[in-house]
């Protein structure tokens, strides 16, 4: 996919997309409130799909985490070590395996903040 969408368009139709799972959902929700993948245009050309057709409004996207997590190991999207772990963890929370150990050292706390809320919504909580 190409950047025919903004960030803010894509975060809302990865909402969509991902509506009805609360584990999808937090891993959605992840990726828009750390604000900076939707933004990128090789993450967004290699893992995100979007599609017509399922929903009222006919519109939904998604992302495609396992993809996400090998072209990020092949170093296919360079990045700090805080935006791999919160790609990573939220690939996780959409259930793709991940070391959470490995994951959650390197965070500040505003990105651990960040995961906290995303694991509270998995839960099917709201805050």
């Amino acid at each position: 996919m190409t950047m025919a969408h903004t960030a803010t368009e894509l975060a809302a139709l990865l909402r969509v997309g991902a509506q009805g799972c609360h584990s999808d959902e937090a891993a959605v929700g992840l990726l828009v409130e750390h604000d900076t993948w939707l933004h990128r245009s090789d993450f967004v050309r290699t893992c995100v799909t979007v599609e017509t057709g399922l929903s009222d409004d006919g519109v939904a996207a998604f992302i495609d985490w396992s993809n996400a997590v090998r072209v990020l190991d092949a170093g296919g999207l360079p990045c700090s070590t805080s935006q791999a772990a919160v790609l990573r963890i939220a690939a996780g929370l959409a259930g793709v395996p991940v070391n959470l150990r490995a994951m959650l050292g390197g965070l500040d706390s505003r990105n651990i903040q960040l995961v906290a809320e995303a694991v509270i919504r998995a839960n099917g909580r709201r805050r």
